[in-house]
């Protein structure tokens, strides 16, 4: 059984939908099941159970600003603090399979001056450039997910080609894995981001026990 990896900044039939339309908004119904809403107002509930699979709750007003990994038998065993796309250059919600993998990598359209990778455990979950990779989880980026190092090289371990879904949403994901959280020993401490210390004031977590897994 995994064990839940914590670092000290922490969070306390397919369709085209599941694909991936970035257009289209995501909200969370339980730790593993999602209401995916297009630009035409259609909703699809994905239930992604029995599946590996990684939630991105960007950091952006009403989301966690974090991400974290679910394996297929519902254990919330990684989680850790992001940082996404800036006004002018949001990350699309949406659900996604990682599709490339890339241990070292510099972005073509954003170099870097000094020629230093800069998207190191980069894993695309999208055709127009967007990945989760190791970068500054306290500035805002061009669209993909920022990952501290540690927690980017984890995820990049785990993660398969072809098969971890990427959940992208707007919404709060933390209530439905906050027991699961505590349960690994999360403290909230000084290293906490504010933005989190805050939310965690008026959250109201989901019970363990709830119907939905």
């Amino acid at each position: 059984m995994r064990y839940i990896i914590m670092v000290v900044t922490v969070l306390l039939g397919l369709s085209s939908l599941q694909a991936g339309d970035p257009t289209s908004r995501v909200f969370p119904l339980s730790k593993t099941k999602f209401a995916v809403v297009d630009k035409k107002g259609h909703e699809k509930i994905v239930d992604l159970s029995g599946q590996d699979f990684i939630v991105v709750s960007l950091r952006e007003r009403g989301a966690d600003g974090a991400a974290y990994a679910i394996d297929k038998d519902g254990v919330v065993w990684w989680a850790a603090v992001i940082s996404s796309g800036a006004k002018g250059h949001e990350t699309p919600s949406g659900i996604f399979t990682v599709w490339r993998k890339e241990r070292f990598y510099m972005s073509k359209a954003h170099p870097d001056p000094n020629g230093v990778n800069n998207m190191d455990f980069s894993l695309w979950f999208t055709q127009q450039g967007h990945a989760i990779h190791m970068g500054n989880d306290a500035a805002m980026s061009h669209g993909c997910i920022h990952v501290g190092k540690k927690g980017a090289a984890t995820m990049f371990s785990w993660a398969k080609k072809g098969k971890t879904k990427v959940v992208v949403t707007r919404e709060h994901y933390l209530p439905f894995v906050y027991y699961d959280l505590k349960k690994s020993g999360y403290k909230e401490n000084s290293q906490t981001p504010a933005h989190i210390k805050a939310y965690l004031k008026t959250m109201k977590p989901v019970p363990p026990n709830s119907t939905n897994k």
